[in-house]
């Protein structure tokens, strides 16, 4: 176990850290440590989840038997969380989980990830200070953040996850981002690299707006802007619309709140059935 810690020791030393988030830390060292410092400190001294999680280890046998539970991507690829941080003052609150993929050989791919999980978490948790700041004496927030992750999917060949934020002020709005990935390859998925041509963008379109007047028809309750000349009328998904592949190997198009529907729809989701794509997919390795 501790020569396993120590790999993974060195190889989190190796994660990139963005510029935006190296200013801030250098910015910690320099002051007098205040909580909000101390998060992105430690962002900086652990770089990645592995390191934190074998300090942890170090001092708490209790934890380490309850991260054995953590699914397993393939033999050795973890989802981690990297960082949790709570906080509450001015009657707002703030709560960021953000994930870490380990274990990839893929260290390139691996690293950028992780990397983007921490930038994203750290310009959240920046718009909350500022929020804070711009309140006047005695004034409350009445904001809520709360941004964490999901496994959708972790089988042999893929993993989809979903990271989303909520906040909430007067209204909500909740924002979805996925990542898929090729386990075996160690590769990221894209969309676009799924079909053999741009055809998939009509194709898809014209399916998902059958589904819609297919909804609508059953159930009055649904609503979706798909009438010619409606304000934010769906016309076409976009080439990098956001989707990941379920358990049962189809694939999922994905809109956030306000997109293609009325707020109270929220986040909407479309399955494609295989046989409506099975011509246009370069294989069917990962939809089937």
């Amino acid at each position: 176990m501790d020569k396993r810690l120590e790999q993974l020791k060195a190889e989190y030393h190796s994660i990139p850290i963005p510029d935006e988030l190296d200013e801030v830390v250098n910015k910690a060292l320099r002051t007098r440590p205040k909580r909000k410092n101390l998060f992105w400190k430690a962002a900086a001294l652990t770089a990645a989840a592995a390191l934190l999680l074998t300090i942890t280890l170090n001092i708490s046998p209790a934890l380490a038997n309850t991260l054995s539970d953590v699914p397993v991507i393939g033999k050795i690829v973890r989802i981690l969380t990297f960082q949790e941080i709570k906080e509450t003052k001015n009657n707002s609150s703030i709560e960021i989980k953000t994930p870490a993929i380990e274990g990839l050989d893929n260290t390139e791919l691996q690293n950028s990830l992780n990397s983007k999980y921490i930038a994203e978490g750290k310009e959240l948790y920046k718009q909350f200070e500022e929020s804070m700041a711009a309140l006047k004496a005695g004034q409350n927030g009445n904001t809520a953040i709360n941004s964490d992750y999901e496994v959708l999917t972790d089988n042999k060949r893929i993993l989809s996850i979903r990271r989303y934020t909520e906040q909430t002020q007067a209204s909500s709005y909740v924002e979805n981002k996925y990542d898929t990935i090729d386990k075996q390859n160690e590769i990221l998925l894209s969309l676009k690299s799924l079909f053999k041509d741009d055809r998939y963008i009509e194709v898809i379109s014209e399916e998902i707006k059958t589904q819609m007047k297919q909804q609508m028809k059953a159930d009055s309750n649904k609503s979706y802007w798909i009438e010619h000349g409606e304000p934010g009328e769906f016309k076409q998904i976009k080439e990098n619309q956001p989707f990941y592949i379920n358990a049962d190997h189809k694939l999922v198009i994905v809109f956030n709140k306000y997109e293609a529907a009325p707020g109270y729809m929220g986040t909407v989701e479309f399955v494609i059935p295989t046989d409506v794509i099975s011509n246009i997919l370069v294989s069917n390795l990962y939809i089937n």
